[in-house]
């Protein structure tokens, strides 16, 4: 069984790109960067394969593009839901989920947000939509193109995003904190189809673990000035 063949049948490493996670993802579709862009041209010359760069603007669309067979691997955060239809990597980084609310908001840590009558403003398809979805007991999930933007439209109770692009957003209104501690833990990884051989899945784990002890992912992060990303610890 030849892993290139298997993971790539075109002959080309087609590449599902998230550029709506700018911590990962950064540029324009014509001209992609960032850790998930390096990790796929790596992975393209490890097998001496060209690379295809497939950008989308939310994680999503992504996801559907493995499953419509449109690409051969994607970057996405560990999720059951996902996991029924991608085999998943151990995370190459970790980042966090968190809530913003206003100044004037009565709640105070990320623990008091699950109550009735909360509204929660979510970018539809996301990890912390798929966690929050699967977790709350009272609180309401309400879906957009972006958390931030049915959060200010709607006039919703809280906020949730990763962390940095959230940070940023309130800062730049100005009117909102952040709640803590983060709601949760968002682990990125590489995946690939459930079709696949267990050998070229089994390959694509041992390259993201030699990505990560090589400090292939810790140099990647720090060019794009990700500083304030986790690498993920051996797994």
């Amino acid at each position: 069984m030849d892993v290139a063949s298997d993971l790539a049948p075109t002959g080309t490493l087609r590449a599902s790109i998230n550029l709506g996670n700018p911590v990962l993802a950064q540029g324009t579709p014509d001209s992609p960067s960032g850790v998930t862009v390096d990790i796929a041209r790596e992975l393209a010359a490890r097998l001496n394969l060209p690379v295809e760069l497939r950008c989308f603007q939310a994680a999503r669309d992504s996801f559907a593009a493995m499953e419509r067979g449109e690409a051969d691997i994607c970057f996405l955060a560990i999720d059951p839901a996902r996991a029924e239809s991608v085999a998943f990597t151990a995370p190459y980084a970790v980042i966090e989920g968190a809530f913003a609310v206003p100044e004037t908001s009565p709640l105070r840590a990320a623990a008091d947000v699950d109550r009735p009558g909360v509204r929660i403003g979510v970018k539809a398809g996301s990890a912390y939509d798929l966690h929050l979805s699967r977790t709350l007991e009272h609180a309401e999930v309400v879906r957009g193109v972006e958390g931030t933007t049915v959060f200010t439209e709607q006039r919703l109770d809280v906020a949730a995003g990763i962390r940095q692009p959230l940070a940023d957003f309130a800062a730049a209104r100005g009117d909102l904190r952040l709640l803590e501690p983060a709601f949760m833990e968002i682990r990125q990884a590489v995946g690939t189809t459930r079709s696949r051989h267990g050998r070229t899945v089994a390959w694509l784990r041992d390259a993201v673990e030699q990505l990560k002890a090589s400090g292939f992912i810790a140099a990647s992060l720090d060019r794009a000035g990700r500083r304030d990303v986790t690498v993920a610890p051996p797994d």
